[in-house]
């Protein structure tokens, strides 16, 4: 007894030891990613006997499946919609472990309507499945999906060939449609690519390999996903530590609690707090109940200072010699996400971090065409529509590009009256003043609108306010 106790406590270690994959799976209609992922989920006996049972009676009542079949989908697919229509309408989200790593898949619908749907599956993944057709190979929705991934910042993409099966297994069409995703990938800049040509439906490549492709040399997509290379997808170079809540519980403490954003911090090190500079050294770093000699990202402590800086939610915690970009102005990939189209004389709330503030959309500098990656002229964006845009916020903001540091290069803009999401956003670089003078501003001419000078006074202030909360307005006297 003392032994399976010893057993299972070591059981326990093991497992809490292991890291995290999150990934995503995006494809055209019918291409079969929520089968892949059901069949990735039953063939590694990753379900529990209620969910086969219940598996087993949908696809009888559902009929999607041939006789006798089990209809993989069904795992996934869990609304009524969803079910009857046969396609994905939002994120579904499944968790599952093997003995080398645990997984956090979310299926994201194909449909360009849902596009926004995709985008907030992928926002935290790790690694993407691009499923084709092996009859149809790359197509429009391939290249959308593509787009959106490496906008997304994933460095690592699965190409799933599905239904090699009704191609007979055939080397020649694989090869070509590797050939032709290969180019897209190199003018995307994506470099981590791997092709599997698999069967969702049959199970071909998905958790074992298939005596039926004897010319593919590569591994099955569950083995690649054991053990692709993770480890420096996180920025390990650049210390941002938001500061979320002022921790003081007596006299005697007087902590920085949050999230370490990136980077790595030590015991000792010397530190600067923004927006003040003010420099102090890290006198301890607190977890929970023990006291630790580093913390590393994404880790949650608090930190203590050696001396008394003023600091508060939404300031930052940085090393004095790599320091984020600071500022009010910014350029920026956008996702529209909100029903309501977008109306550049109305002020958002940006919240970026810990850090939360007025903002304004200055410019459109271009919209995406994501289904052919042209650039288009700016307009303001409706529903699902992507692009570049200039920001002005109320307060200042530290941030990096997202291409380097995806924790500090993200935010989002919520609607200030129906508290809606409705952008998503990737910085792209910092803006001058200069850049900014660039942009249409709105302009007040007082004498053809024929104010006296006894009013300049009052209009003056007036613009000052609206400057202070990130309106900007020319005045022409």
């Amino acid at each position: 007894m003392e032994n399976k106790k010893v057993d299972i406590k070591a059981y326990l270690d093991a497992d809490e030891k292991k890291d995290l994959l999150r990934l995503l799976t995006a494809g055209s209609v019918d291409d079969g990613k929520s089968t892949l992922i059901g069949r990735l989920l039953y063939d590694s006996k990753k379900l529990y006997e209620d969910q086969l049972q219940a598996l087993e009676r949908d696809s009888r009542r559902v009929g999607n499946a041939g006789a006798g079949q089990i209809d993989y989908a069904l795992l996934l697919d869990g609304l009524k919609a969803e079910r009857e229509e046969g396609i994905t309408i939002d994120v579904a989200y499944r968790y599952f472990s093997t003995n080398q790593r645990k997984f956090i898949i979310a299926d994201t619908p194909g449909h360009e309507q849902y596009t926004r749907n995709m985008i907030t599956g992928g926002s935290t993944a790790n690694l993407a499945i691009i499923l084709v057709d092996a009859r149809t190979g790359v197509i429009t929705q391939t290249r959308r999906h593509t787009f959106l991934v490496s906008l997304l910042g994933i460095r690592h993409i699965v190409l799933a060939v599905n239904k090699m099966d009704l191609v007979d297994f055939s080397e020649e069409v694989f090869e070509k449609i590797k050939k032709e995703y290969l180019a897209l990938t190199n003018q995307l800049g994506i470099e981590d690519v791997t092709c599997i040509p698999l069967s969702a439906l049959m199970g071909d490549n998905v958790v074992e390999k298939s005596m039926r492709t004897p010319w593919y040399d590569g591994i099955s997509l569950l083995q690649f996903l054991e053990t692709v290379p993770i480890d420096r997808d996180r920025n390990m170079d650049d210390f941002r530590f938001p500061v979320q809540y002022v921790l003081r519980p007596n006299l005697d403490f007087r902590g920085f609690c949050g999230k370490v954003a990136s980077g790595v911090i030590h015991k000792g090190d010397e530190v600067m707090a923004l927006p003040s500079m003010k420099r102090s050294h890290v006198k301890s770093i607190v977890a929970y109940k023990d006291e630790l000699d580093y913390a590393f990202c994404p880790q949650s402590i608090c930190i203590t200072l050696e001396d008394e800086i003023d600091i508060s939610r939404g300031e930052m915690i940085v090393r004095p010699d790599n320091l984020p970009d600071i500022g009010r102005y910014f350029q920026a990939m956008m996702v529209w996400m909100d029903e309501e189209p977008m109306n550049r004389s109305k002020q958002f709330f940006l919240k970026h971090n810990t850090n939360t503030t007025r903002a304004t959309i200055d410019e459109v500098c271009f919209r995406v065409d994501v289904n052919t990656m042209e650039q288009l002229p700016g307009s303001d964006f409706k529903l699902n529509e992507i692009g570049c845009v200039c920001i002005t916020t109320a307060k200042t903001l530290f941030f990096d590009a997202y291409s380097r540091n995806k924790a500090t290069g993200a935010f989002i803009l919520i609607d200030p009256i129906t508290n809606n999401t409705s952008a998503v956003g990737m910085i792209l670089r910092p803006l001058e003043m200069d850049d900014i003078n660039k942009v249409d501003v709105p302009t007040l001419d007082l004498k053809k609108m024929g104010i006296g000078v006894e009013h300049f006074d009052a209009i003056e202030k007036v613009v000052k306010e609206l400057s202070r909360q990130g309106l900007e307005i020319k005045v022409i006297k």
